[in-house]
């Protein structure tokens, strides 16, 4: 603060709720902020998806963590699980109605990273420079 500045800043701070309560934000982060979920929610927005076709539009993630993925998207209502009676079974997945309103902010995301992204990678790159050796990657 400079010596002249002498005026009270008036603007209002972040609050979640008006009783000050987090209104589910960090369980909404907690799904949200995983490696997987996004990525699903964006590939289940073009439309259904059997389970490996939904694992094969998502190089990296293996069987297990797919599977607990769209399991815990299902539990927060997102999406839905239709298994048809056939031999083997076929499970498809499709976002809910509630997920399907989420899919704006993620879009937002996306394009948000899109036209931000070579500055990140030049802030980055800048900032390693300026701290050689350090660990945060």
């Amino acid at each position: 603060m400079s010596v002249g500045h002498t005026a009270v800043t008036t603007r209002r701070p972040v609050v979640w709720c008006d009783d000050g309560a987090d209104c589910g934000i960090r369980d909404l982060l907690n799904r949200l902020g995983d490696r997987w979920s996004v990525l699903a929610v964006v590939e289940l927005a073009q439309g259904v998806r059997r389970f490996r076709e939904l694992q094969r539009a998502l190089p990296g993630i293996s069987q297990r963590m797919l599977t607990l993925t769209v399991r815990r998207l299902e539990r927060d209502g997102l999406v839905s699980r239709t298994v048809h009676p056939t031999v083997p079974p076929q499970v498809e997945y499709e976002l809910t109605p509630l997920g399907h309103s989420l899919t704006h902010l993620v879009r937002a995301m996306v394009d948000w990273s899109y036209s931000h992204h070579d500055a990140i990678l030049a802030s980055r790159q800048e900032w390693d420079e300026a701290n050689p050796g350090s660990e945060i990657r």
